[in-house]
């Protein structure tokens, strides 16, 4: 019997669980920052609207190009130099905040974060994906994301809550510390001799092994992009929209949107598993539109924990299904590219929605952009609709020569 094919492989190994809290601590060193620059920016340096803008869309951007070498970096074999030389320049960058006295030194730190971060977070989930087992790639990989959604949804809270009650230096020291942390746990990965293989290939993929761009990744990457606009204007804009609602804790939706996640990953990785991404794709966007309306309609903290929630549940599901999708298109020793391409779309999401739906606040509300933003999961559940029915209108007439063939024989 071939090992392999045993669903009851152990998922909850010392080395996963490892990468989960390496790929937290990385994540919340982003998040707890991302959500408190703009504001820190508009009140120390009176950051102007767009200077706002650019602090998350430079940093985006520059992980974006940052990925596309550490995708051929790691095709290469290069992990333990991209891993570490990412953790130093993203390390470097943080202590660069505290001395940040303008404007412009505080963006030049964030495109060098950006280099740091798009290296490291490129290693963490191709390293994952290289041991969960392959029967169980949907859930391992949806527990694994819940370490990137959860630093997402939490981390922004802690930040928040630093800046308001402790200040800037405060919040930049913790953040320090936690990236120290992250040091020890690359050392314990990296000092392990690799394994053969770690995830078998099929035979498909062991015949012929592609090279250059896959063109399988190019449809998941739209949807996360659509998807990311969202997130975008939620990170970027939540304590200003707090401020204009007169919700006293915004970063509260952050909890609640962590809760939500913790809730539904079980649950969404297992049925990928069975099902794959065509039962919780558009349920998913579905929830997340009814989140982000029932935001716009907020008015007590309550109504933004419910719509924290339902945003959370749509979330939860989406994200790791989409990254697990990607993972399952390509070779084993493409996972650096399909990662990279997760998360540049993921990025370049984040960096269009804050710049676009900045625009549309300026002009409107931050309630009426919010109203906005959900018009990406539209599209996006549009585009979803039309792939599957043109695929499964390219699979019918095989389906239909097959059986005439077997009626006439």
């Amino acid at each position: 019997m071939n090992p392999n094919n045993n669903p009851k492989q152990p998922l909850w190994t010392k080395e996963f669980i490892t990468l989960m809290v390496s790929n937290l601590f990385l994540f919340l060193t982003l998040q707890m920052m991302l959500t408190t620059l703009p504001a820190y920016a508009q009140d120390a340096f009176t950051a102007s609207p767009l200077q706002v803008s650019l602090i998350t869309s430079l940093f985006a951007f520059s992980a974006i190009l940052s990925r596309f070498v550490s995708s051929k970096a790691l095709e290469k074999g290069k992990l333990r130099l991209l891993l570490y030389v990412g953790l130093v320049i993203s390390l470097a960058a943080t202590l660069g905040y505290y001395w940040a006295t303008g404007i412009v030194f505080l963006l030049m730190m964030r495109i060098l974060f950006g280099i740091g971060f798009g290296m490291t977070s490129t290693s963490f989930p191709t390293m994952a994906s290289n041991v969960i087992p392959p029967k169980r790639m949907g859930e391992g990989m949806g527990y694994f994301g819940l370490s990137t959604t959860l630093a997402m949804s939490i981390g922004p809270m802690i930040g928040l809550t630093m800046l308001q009650d402790g200040g800037f230096t405060p919040l930049v020291m913790l953040t320090v510390l936690i990236n120290i942390l992250i040091f020890p746990l690359a050392f314990i990965l990296l000092s392990k001799k690799p394994k053969a293989e770690a995830a078998p290939v099929s035979k498909a993929q062991a015949d012929d092994v592609p090279t250059g761009f896959n063109r399988k990744l190019i449809l998941p990457s739209v949807l996360n992009f659509l998807m990311s606009i969202t997130y975008g204007g939620l990170l970027s804009f939540m304590a200003l929209y707090g401020h204009e609602a007169h919700l006293s804790n915004p970063q509260y939706f952050f909890l609640f949107n962590a809760l939500a996640i913790i809730l539904v990953r079980p649950f969404s990785g297992k049925i990928y598993d069975r099902y794959g991404h065509k039962a919780l794709m558009v349920p998913a966007a579905i929830l997340m539109i009814a989140g982000l309306l029932l935001l716009t309609f907020a008015t007590s903290t309550g109504s933004l924990l419910l719509s924290a929630l339902c945003y959370g549940l749509g979330y939860g599901a989406m994200q790791p299904s989409i990254q697990t999708w990607m993972i399952q298109e390509v070779h084993p020793k493409q996972r650096g590219m399909a990662n990279g391409m997760f998360f540049n779309s993921l990025d370049f999401g984040v960096a269009v929605g804050s710049i676009v739906l900045g625009s549309i606040a300026k002009a409107t509300s931050y309630g009426m952009m919010y109203r906005f933003s959900a018009i990406s999961l539209v599209l996006l559940i549009v585009i979803y609709g039309i792939m599957k029915l043109v695929r499964g209108t390219a699979a019918a007439p095989p389906a239909l020569n097959e059986s005439n063939q077997s009626a006439a024989g």
